[in-house]
C-alpha cells in the first residue's frame, strides 16, 4: 500500500459513499472503524446520514495507513491516533523536544548562544 494520500475534491463536507470511494474501503469498514477507534467522529444530518468534514478524511487515510500499511492492530492504531492528537511522536524512537538526546542538543545549542552574547558584550 503506498503512503500517499490521494487528493480531495475541493468540497467542505463528504457523504459516506464519497468517503468510502476516496478512502477504497467498504462502508462496514468505515463504520467499524468509528465505533472501535472513536475517530472519526462524523456529524450527522437531520436524516441521520454521517457528513464527513476534510479533517475527517485524513483521519480515515490515517487510519487505513496504520492498519492496512503499518499492519498495526487496533489498540495500536489507537493509541497512535491519540499521541498525535496530543502531539506526542506516534513511532518508538523518534527524537522529540522531550526525548535526553535534544534535551542535552538544545542545552548545548543555548549554552553556545550565550558565550557568543556573552563576548560580544565585552
Amino acid at each position: 500500500m503506498s503512503g500517499a494520500t490521494p487528493p480531495l475534491p475541493e468540497q467542505d463536507f463528504f457523504t459516506m459513499g464519497e468517503a468510502c470511494r476516496l478512502a477504497q474501503v467498504p462502508s462496514h469498514t468505515l463504520r467499524y472503524w468509528e465505533s472501535e477507534l472513536g475517530f472519526p467522529r462524523p456529524a450527522r444530518r437531520a436524516s441521520g446520514h454521517r457528513r464527513y468534514t476534510r479533517s475527517d478524511m485524513e483521519t480515515i487515510f490515517e487510519v487505513k495507513r496504520l492498519l492496512l500499511g503499518r499492519r498495526m492492530t487496533m489498540a495500536g492504531a489507537r493509541r497512535a491516533l491519540l499521541e498525535r492528537r496530543r502531539g506526542l511522536p506516534s513511532a518508538p524512537g523518534e527524537d522529540s523536544p522531550a526525548s535526553p538526546a535534544a534535551l542535552r542538543l538544545l542545552r548545548e545549542v543555548r549554552q553556545e548562544l550565550q558565550d557568543l552574547v556573552s563576548e560580544l558584550g565585552k
